[in-house]
């Protein structure tokens, strides 16, 4: 082995590398537990807030290598809603209500309005889509009408005139689009961050008007729901300055006193350090107290109460030029103190505390949140956002970045006044009661045209100019699509999901050992090597652990099997011709290594394509696959390899199979290619069993691929199926989808109930009615632990997506096996077979739908469960052709048949078959029995796969090999013959000349 430090080197670095990054999650996990300890009380109840008020306190402080609690928890390997709870949304901007508010008034007309509904009822509009069909609809209803006649508004008059072309009108309706989905991300990241989630996941889905929202631990979905939908609202309001309210903020100090004296001593907010620094350093509170206090003499009494108050403000806020600031940590005392009726007694009537949107640095790295005081008149502020024309940023005289803004008439006149009476004093832009900026008013502005300066970067020019557009037009978020899962099914999950991968990961290293003996705990150690390595890279990258990715970390510690398998019996072949251990190890690595490679980049390309296209469950288990992969093959070639050279220099050798297992597949003499077609006949009346199935029968589609609600409701005894469904048709005017979820205590119903109504309050009614109809459930009482939502649009992407995941993972392995083997027999042989597969997991689930226990609807995670089949077919495959290739290029070929030589190929790969199936069915039987509901049909779908793409591999591709290529060889004798013929005559006649 070549380079064998250099390989100990990376191995002992990316061990390193994985400890390090799995070291945060110990971490974390620990102070999680210490918080929950704190916050538990002598009954054992848990006091939530209590609870984060212990990890506030640390959120900034360095509590492991230097690194904070914040950056500890960005940095631990995360749990996914299925496993500790939480809601997904995606939100979806209008562009319909885009579109309206660039048109103005004309939006009334009726050509306008009928090309509207035509674009809105197309589900495949979606940005620049939406545009097109709108302009299409548009001109048919209106052939002899420009766009600029109804787009060139005076506000929109910077971008386009009356003489504008059709063509520049969509170029700046597409723009506008675009810049309300940024808008509407920017929005809902505010919002998040208000809403005070630990490690959400928020995210705008390239190409499209959605934006990904992931909030773990949270339990009020109606809470969530009233955070996202809807507009921005954008204010601008003049700020109190902190000298104005100094008496004020004597009051509120003295008020901290008579607090501080009434908690216990041993209730602290900061750490004394903390104190000491911050006590030190925001002496400005008090120096700005003594001097709002009257000239005179003060007695010794006063002194010592002025230091009291001063002491006991500084211990909470820190001064700031426009208001007071509060370190992170101790953000929810304030925050609580500061809405108590007697504090907001001390302040003016007009005033409203607003906190700003960022924070920014303090001493020792802390975090501090400014505090501003706003001034609204009867909680109105002096400006809204709609009087906003434009907004865009730009450049100074001085080369710096600048936001300008221009305001309709309205606006103009009223920010004329509001800026004469701001000259020298700072004006809040406001977006959802969070300051986003707060500039200082240089002199009246009277033409509504402004420029903010400061010290931006260009991005943060973008940004603001961004966020002043959002009260420009009515651009509103809808949520379509939705899953909530609750923290009681979550931990349900966990369990299920430890369970799973501790049982299936034992299951394999004892197979292992049993099957290849001492070698099998050679493969064993590489295999939790791959596992460590694997969870370690997994933390490095951020990804996130969920249900379906432990399904996919057992399931590629099953397909890990396969490199070692595939080395293990290349050693085997060299032993029985009579080589030497170590040079049948050499010789062993070296002739399996084509097949290796060829049978992991087929299931890495599925891998990458399963990544790509999909989301949720199958995204998880993708994401998993791809780095197993990955650290399966280095472990594997690498790391096995060293384990082998070590134990060879200690003069140890390996019999590679046990006492049970020696003469399992010696001498294989299975005739499989003259029985190819009893197998054709088989496969094809199965599969025109299917599809008769497909079209009288049809398929259960999931709402992923059918738009609708779904809820699993758990009840307290065993419930009937016919009930529930009598009772909710009864509720909800429809009859839904009820079936058994998991056990006869739970089921899961689906229904299309109000799934097009884009009402805010629509998700609330929809659970109201699904409640109310369980209630009528006589003496069994359930409850809703998770539900899942799904617009049509989105469920009309959902589908075309799969469709195309999986026409192109049969054109990219179609592609990747004719590279490799030159020959189009074998690429159209591994089509043939794949397509084989999907049609007859297809019949499978059409027939039984219904008559199994578990789902077996068609949804993503069955689209996810048929791509990874054809990665794993694919992979069973490559090995086979590999071993065909190789068995036509030697010289024996020459004297023996192609059914023979083909025969002989399939009988020397059939070990490796048998133990590569045998090792991921254990593990998918293991998946099946322990890990949960939520996966039983995507793993049972696997588990198929596996079984009809071993098949397919031995009894469909190889023999679709055999016919091919014998017909190829007819057709080059036959062509042959004729060139002969042809040249005779030609030849006879050159010799007469």
């Amino acid at each position: 082995m070549t380079n064998k430090n250099g390989i100990i080197g990376l191995t002992i670095a990316l061990v390193l590398i994985s400890a390090y990054y799995l070291s945060f999650t110990f971490v974390s996990r620990s102070i999680k537990g210490k918080a929950v300890t704190y916050a538990t009380d002598a009954s054992g109840k848990v006091d939530d807030k209590k609870k984060q008020r212990y990890i506030d306190s640390l959120w900034r402080e360095e509590v492991y290598l230097g690194q904070t609690l914040q950056e500890v928890m960005e940095r631990e390997l995360s749990l996914g809603l299925d496993l500790q709870g939480g809601m997904h949304v995606v939100l979806e901007v209008s562009p319909a209500e885009i579109l309206k508010g660039m048109a103005g008034g004309n939006a009334r007309s009726a050509s306008f309005q009928k090309a509207l509904k035509a674009a809105e009822a197309d589900k495949k509009a979606d940005n620049g889509k939406f545009v097109k069909i709108f302009v299409s609809a548009f001109k048919e209803a209106a052939p002899n009408t420009s766009l600029a006649s109804v787009f060139a508004t005076s506000a929109n008059r910077t971008k386009i005139n009356s003489t504008s072309s059709d063509g520049d009108v969509v170029k700046m309706l597409n723009t506008e689009i675009d810049g309300a989905i940024d808008r509407a991300f920017q929005i809902t990241q505010a919002r998040i961050d208000k809403f005070g989630v630990t490690n959400p996941n928020i995210q705008r889905l390239p190409g499209t008007n959605r934006v990904l929202v992931e909030l773990p631990g949270v339990d009020n979905p109606e809470r969530v729901r009233r955070l996202l939908s809807g507009a921005a609202k954008l204010e601008f309001a003049q700020v109190y300055l902190t000298n104005e309210l100094a008496p004020a903020i004597d009051q509120l100090g003295g008020y901290l006193v008579k607090e501080d004296a009434r908690l216990k001593s041993g209730a602290k907010t900061v750490s004394k350090d903390t104190a000491a620094t911050d006590t030190t350093k925001s002496s400005g509170l008090s120096g700005l107290a003594a001097k709002l206090e009257q000239k005179g003499d003060s007695s010794k009494s006063d002194t010592s109460a002025l230091a009291a108050q001063s002491a006991a403000l500084t211990s909470l806020f820190v001064p700031m030029p426009q208001g007071l600031g509060v370190y992170l940590k101790d953000t929810a005392r304030a925050n609580e103190i500061i809405q108590r009726p007697e504090v907001r007694a001390m302040f003016p009537a007009d005033l409203v505390f607003m906190w700003d949107r960022k924070g920014t640095a303090g001493q020792n790295n802390q975090l501090i949140l400014p505090l501003y005081f706003i001034k609204k008149q009867n909680g109105q502020a002096a400006m809204e956002g709609d009087v906003i024309v434009d907004a865009t940023h730009d450049y100074d005289d001085r080369g710096r970045p600048e936001v300008t803004m221009r305001m309709n008439g309205e606006g103009a006149r009223k920010w004329r006044t509001l800026t004469a009476n701001s000259i020298g004093r700072p004006i809040a832009i406001i977006i959802d009661n969070l300051v986003y900026t707060a500039p200082t008013v240089q002199g009246e502005i009277p033409n509504g045209n402004s420029s903010i300066t400061g010290n931006f970067t260009v991005e943060e020019t973008k940004d603001m100019s961004n966020v002043l557009k959002a009260g420009k037009l009515p651009a509103p978020t809808h949520i379509v699509e939705e899953a909530i899962v609750g923290s009681t099914l979550g931990s349900e999950a966990i369990t299920a999901g430890v369970l799973s991968s501790l049982i299936g990961l034992v299951v394999i290293l004892v197979f292992m050992v049993a099957y290849y003996s001492g070698a099998g705990f050679v493969a064993d150690l590489t295999l939790l090597l791959n596992l460590f390595l694997l969870l370690g890279i997994m933390a490095s990258l951020g990804a996130v652990l969920t249900l379906s990715g432990i399904a996919g970390i057992v399931l590629t510690i099953g397909m890990a099997v396969d490199a070692n398998v595939l080395i293990y019996e290349g050693i085997k072949v060299e032993i029985a011709e009579g080589k030497p251990f170590k040079q049948a190890v050499s010789e062993g690595f070296k002739h399996s290594m084509t097949a290796i490679i060829d049978s992991n980049v087929t299931t890495l390309l599925t891998g990458i394509i399963l990544y790509t296209f999909g989301s949720g469950l199958v995204l998880g288990f993708a994401t998993t696959l791809v780095i197993g992969l990955i650290t399966s093959l280095f472990t594997a070639i690498f790391i096995t390899r060293l384990f082998l050279e070590y134990q060879i220099r200690n003069g140890r050798v390996y019999k590679f199979y046990s006492g049970l297992t020696k003469n399992w597949f010696k001498d294989n003499s299975f005739d499989f290619v003259s029985q190819r077609r009893r197998f054709y006949l088989i496969s094809s009346v199965i599969m025109a069993i299917g599809v008769g199935s497909f079209i009288f029968k049809g398929f259960g589609l999931g709402i992923d691929f059918k738009g609708g609600r779904s809820y699993v409701i758990r009840f307290e005894k065993s419930v009937e199926t016919d009930e529930v469904r009598e009772i909710m048709s009864n509720e909800l005017g429809s009859s839904p989808e009820v079936k058994t979820f998991g056990g006869f205590d739970q089921v899961k119903i689906t229904t299309d109930y109000l799934i097009e109504d884009t009402a805010p309050d629509a998700d609330q009614k929809a659970e109201q009615k699904i409640m109310a109809g369980i209630s009528k459930v006589k003496d069994n009482k359930g409850a809703i632990v998770s539900s899942n939502k799904v617009g049509p649009t989105i469920a009309y992407d959902t589908m075309i997506n799969a469709l195309y995941a999986i026409l192109l993972a049969l054109g990219a392995n179609f592609v990747y096996i004719f590279l490799r083997f030159k020959r189009l027999a074998f690429s159209y042989g591994a089509v043939v077979s794949l397509a084989h597969d999907v049609i007859i997991l297809l019949a499978v689930f059409s027939l039984f739908n219904g008559w199994l226990p578990f789902s077996l609807d068609i949804d993503q995670a069955f689209i996810g469960a048929i791509l990874t089949m054809i990665g794993y077919s694919m992979n069973d495959t490559v090995v086979i052709y590999d071993r065909i290739r190789e068995y036509l290029k030697d010289d024996k070929a020459t004297n023996e048949t192609l059914p023979t030589i083909i025969n002989n190929a399939l009988n020397s790969t059939l070990s490796r078959t048998a133990v590569t199936g045998i090792s991921v069915m254990l593990v998918l039987i293991v998946l099946m029995i322990f890990g949960g509901e939520v996966i039983r049909g995507f793993t049972f779908c696997m588990l198929l796969g596996v079984i009809v793409g071993t098949y397919s591999s031995l009894f469909v591709a190889a023999p679709i090999v055999v016919d091919l290529l014998q017909r190829e060889k007819i057709k080059q004798a036959s062509l042959a013959t004729v060139d002969t013929a042809a040249a005779a005559p030609a030849k006879t006649k050159g010799a007469k000349a």
